[in-house]
């Protein structure tokens, strides 16, 4: 997974001093609280960052959602129809733990801060996994993130009812705490300007070959932008190493977590026991289905050792 891997003809490459060049323009200011309310556990993200990386990031996603609308409008007045604006679908993908979420968030609070206070919303893929019962039949509740793991029709189905323009259109609901969908509980959809849509499958290819038809099809068609987090596996395994401690004090003390047995044990336990989980499914997941969708994106923000983007590649077409 280096840099090399992505095929530089594709791709126009920036680094990140360039690419800070472009957030002298704007006028969106996110202050370091803020932040920290957005940041995902051991996440050290900065206003800094934020300034640098994160800003001209959604001032592109915003330019081009501007120019997508307006499309739709020049199209139906072309067509001699009047057709409502359809929500703009931006994915945000990578690995466990490379910091996908905090990305997909600080993007999505900079979109509705920017010009024309657009109505966004952020919903992640973590919902349409198949419930604990479900994957314990299959025999798959120890390769949970892998994308059979999903239930792909709803969540395609969720995606076309968004792109469609229905009023309200409901997302399941995934605790983390008790590692399962939380039975009854939704998230609305209510017709945003934007929806960012943030998990480690949204950029995948429909499963092929298929003998259904349906299937040929996938989320990743009906985006209208795309982020693809990376770094070295070596990096994110560490990452996952230092969040795995981390939350043995936050989410594992909860009593009602899946993995309170995990919350007492000492740090030489605790490291063995996430490489062990690393190496038996998050990184063969990784390699085997994330990182091939990498291309696929318009966007590739490549981290360092350090967790800051280095570097910036942006699809040219």
């Amino acid at each position: 997974m280096n840099d090399q891997d992505t095929n530089p003809g594709l791709y126009a490459l920036m680094p990140r001093s360039s690419w800070a060049e472009l957030a002298r323009t704007t006028a969106v200011v996110l202050k370091q609280e803020a932040i920290d309310q957005l940041r995902g556990l051991g996440d050290p993200t900065t206003a800094v960052d934020v300034q640098e990386v994160y800003h001209p990031l959604a001032q592109l996603i915003g330019q081009h959602a501007r120019h997508a609308s307006q499309l739709n409008r020049d199209t139906g007045a072309f067509l001699g129809y009047d057709d409502s604006p359809t929500p703009f679908i931006v994915g945000v993908a990578g690995s466990v733990a490379v910091g996908k979420s905090t990305v997909a968030r600080l993007v999505a609070e900079l979109l509705r801060r920017s010009q024309g206070h657009p109505h966004v919303q952020l919903i992640t893929t973590d919902g349409f996994l198949l419930d604990n019962a479900t994957l314990e039949r299959q025999g798959l509740l120890d390769h949970k993130g892998f994308p059979e793991t999903y239930d792909r029709a709803a969540m395609m189905q969720f995606v076309i009812d968004v792109k469609s323009g229905l009023p309200r259109v409901e997302a399941p609901v995934y605790s983390h705490v008790i590692y399962d969908i939380v039975a009854g509980q939704h998230i609305a959809v209510l017709r945003p300007d934007i929806l960012v849509l943030e998990g480690l499958n949204v950029l995948q290819p429909p499963p092929w070959p298929s003998p259904n038809c349906a299937d040929a099809q996938s989320v990743a068609d009906l985006l209208d932008f795309s982020v693809y987090v990376d770094a070295a596996e070596e990096n994110i395994r560490e990452w996952f190493v230092q969040r795995f401690l981390q939350l043995r004090s936050r989410a594992f003390a909860d009593p009602r977590s899946f993995f309170r047995q995990y919350a007492d044990i000492d740090d030489a336990t605790a490291i063995a026991m996430a490489l062990e989980i690393w190496d038996a499914v998050n990184g063969p997941n990784l390699r085997t289905n994330i990182a091939p969708t990498r291309e696929r994106a318009t966007i590739i923000l490549r981290k360092g050792a350090d967790h800051g983007v280095e570097s910036v590649r942006i699809r040219r077409a």
